[in-house]
């Protein structure tokens, strides 16, 4: 019986027709082998491949081990897809987990790299409340020397986004020069006037009689 190991290379690895099977790899042979051992005896298919027999059992082996996660792999791919690619690795890991899947988060990671699947982040432009010279320029007092021999002398502040699940969040808090500590904060879910204006007032409800503090910030809308 002879076979046009040619042909039948071409069919079973998509390869060029000009291909020399010759060239192939042991990779390739066994899986050519494979392919058709079913259709031609064993020792024949080796014979016209000039494949060895320990070669094809040791590639057979290496087959099997690259296989021993297709399952897994099968349905972390699923879980990914069925929550439109949002899911990173610790959240397929713990769908697993609740599963009865028992497989370490760094397995997953792996696997979800391999195959490609990775949460897409949108990029976010970086909250800025400055829109330009919108009124009259003030001098820079603190001119960025931000030492305080004492507290309530100089202040800083600024508006700073977090994205949570639920949604963006701002925080406006005032930040003392003299030790780092913060008389005053706000939080809103909108970066408006009130939430800096909420801010100062509680920051200066603060204040000794006293206590007049340079109040230092980005010059941002807020604050003109």
């Amino acid at each position: 019986m002879e076979i046009d190991i040619l042909k039948e290379t071409i069919n079973v690895l998509k390869k060029d027709p000009g291909i020399n099977t010759e060239t192939l790899k042991n990779r390739e042979k066994a899986a050519i082998v494979d392919a058709l051992k079913g259709k031609y005896p064993l020792p024949l298919l080796l014979k016209q491949l000039k494949l060895p027999k320990s070669s094809y059992y040791y590639q057979e082996t290496v087959f099997k081990k690259q296989d021993k996660y297709s399952s897994i792999r099968k349905r972390i791919s699923a879980l990914f897809h069925e929550n439109n690619g949002r899911y990173g690795y610790r959240r397929i890991h713990a769908l697993l987990s609740r599963e009865g899947t028992v497989i370490s988060e760094k397995v997953v990671r792996r696997i979800m790299a391999e195959d490609g699947l990775a949460v897409r982040v949108k990029s976010r432009r970086k909250y800025s409340s400055y829109q330009g010279e919108i009124s009259p320029s003030v001098p820079n007092v603190v001119n960025r020397d931000f030492h305080a021999e004492k507290p309530n002398e100089k202040w800083l502040t600024d508006i700073t986004e977090f994205a949570i699940p639920a949604g963006k969040v701002y925080l406006s808090p005032i930040v003392d020069c003299f030790d780092g500590m913060l008389p005053y904060w706000t939080v809103s879910t909108t970066p408006d006037a009130a939430l800096v204006n909420d801010m100062l007032d509680g920051a200066i409800s603060q204040l000794g009689a006293a206590e007049h503090p340079v109040v230092h910030s980005d010059r941002g809308c807020h604050y003109r």
